[in-house]
């Protein structure tokens, strides 16, 4: 990274001092660079109503909803920003030029609320912030609209955001905990864009497993090819949405029995398994979650078959208690049923009953997906854990075994196996739909998928 010419740092500066001469040069002969009159964000159309359900809860009162500010990776570097859930979800606004912005939904009567945008407009190139502010300056992170093109782009009335601080308080969306509640109790049903969004991550995600499978030779053959994995999807990712939608888990071996398992610095074995969990984010923040457990050598062992075919049944009896009405914990019931006993079958378990299953399995089989790849979570236990499924829900059905390496409760066959089934479904009239039926789910379908990828 280049050093500025000045700038305004966040501790001590070691940049030069200019001249007044180059001031006055650096504020003037810049042409005007409009964006085109007709942007529009796509999600503009459907925002107003959410704001809409919003205002409803809280008549009379002042909402603020920030972007959310950025944070020091390292020194003077940041992490690359993303905007607050809630933000996107009633702005449209997706981009790391939002750092710092906040919608305000100001009371217009009893009833109803008016938004409002305050935002860092583009500089007008006469204070020397667009060259010296290494955080916002355009010089350095692209330029920002005017206050018309936000306007335009988003439907919503724009305010400079140096005025801001010049509002009587409110209730905000990142401290208030009854209106962050309500905005995930507001995104627990998504819209058709929304649908469309998830689907699209969902088509995204499947086309980067086919590329990590294609790219399964070269990983074997290096001496970290978990991460080699990561990066190959992180390549789809980059290139077709944001980037990932959370931290991607390649976990090959006992890897798999650790749930968050984000290292990924292993080697790949043939003779294991390899856990994918893996998600694109789109350019429009909606993000997939899919995990597929992969025999590297392109065929299950016995014992591996065993473990996974446990876990497919499993996930066959959660997605089959999906419909609207049920209760949201139904299908980690009816999953946990199965795998209760699958291994009193084994001989792991005396019996089914209980909850000693849960050594094996040490998590939910599922949540609501969407902006977040946990969803809503900040939503009342009885709106969502405890309350039933809707038309319109997107969630995960994703029933695992994660069986320790040093588990003396278990055979030495199946030690440090680890295997996580993960789909993406939408609650319908009838049921759920499968979005991410794409890629294949039975260990058939799987070996034959794997071999024509990779002898392709």
């Amino acid at each position: 990274m280049k050093e500025s010419v000045s700038a305004a740092p966040r501790t001590v500066s070691h940049d030069l001092p200019v001249s007044a001469e180059f001031e006055e040069f650096m504020a003037r002969d810049w042409a005007a660079t409009p964006l085109p009159a007709d942007i529009r964000l796509s999600a503009a159309d459907v925002t107003p109503a959410r704001r809409a359900r919003l205002s409803a809860r809280f008549p009379g009162e002042r909402l603020i909803v920030p972007a959310g500010e950025l944070r020091v990776r390292s020194n003077d570097c940041d992490h690359r920003f993303r905007p607050h859930s809630a933000y996107v979800w009633l702005t449209g606004l997706t981009g790391e030029e939002q750092a710092g912005h906040v919608l305000v939904l100001e009371p217009d009567g009893p009833h109803r609320h008016e938004a409002v945008l305050y935002v860092r407009p583009r500089s007008p190139r006469t204070d020397g912030g667009f060259y010296r502010d290494r955080r916002y300056g355009e010089f350095w992170v692209g330029r920002r609209h005017d206050l018309a093109e936000a306007e335009r782009m988003t439907g919503i009335r724009c305010a400079r955001l140096d005025t801001y601080g010049e509002l009587p308080p409110g209730r905000d969306a990142t401290a208030d905990a009854g209106l962050a509640s309500a905005l995930s109790e507001l995104r627990l049903v998504k819209d058709a864009w929304e649908v469309g969004q998830l689907q699209l991550a969902v088509d995204h995600t499947a086309a980067g497993f086919e590329d990590v499978v294609r790219a399964l030779p070269r990983a074997l053959a290096h001496p970290r090819g978990e991460r080699w994995i990561e990066g190959v999807f992180g390549l789809r990712a980059r290139a077709e949405g944001n980037g990932t939608g959370y931290e991607t888990i390649v976990a090959s071996g006992a890897h798999a029995c650790v749930l968050h398992w984000i290292r990924n610095d292993g080697p790949l074995d043939e003779r294991q398994l390899l856990l994918l969990d893996a998600g694109v984010e789109t350019d429009s923040l909606y993000t997939a979650d899919i995990t597929r457990t992969l025999p590297l050598s392109g065929r299950f062992s016995p014992v591996q078959q065993q473990v996974y075919d446990l876990v497919l049944a499993a996930q066959d009896a959660g997605i089959a208690a999906l419909r609207p009405g049920a209760c949201f914990r139904d299908f980690h019931r009816a999953a946990m049923r199965v795998i209760a006993e699958g291994l009193a079958e084994w001989g792991v378990l005396k019996s089914p009953e209980g909850d000693l299953h849960r050594r094996y399995t040490l998590c939910s089989s599922g949540h609501m997906l969407g902006l977040d790849v946990h969803d809503c979570a900040q939503a009342r236990a009885e709106t969502y854990l405890d309350g039933v499924l809707e038309e319109g829900q997107v969630l995960t059905v994703e029933p695992g075994l994660y069986l320790q390496p040093d588990d003396e409760t278990l055979p030495a066959e199946l030690r440090g196996i680890g295997v996580r089934i993960e789909d993406d479904l939408v609650i319908t009239a009838e049921g759920a739909r499968l979005m991410s039926g794409a890629l294949p789910r039975t260990p058939d379908a799987i070996e034959s998928w794997m071999g024509g990828l990779i002898e392709g």
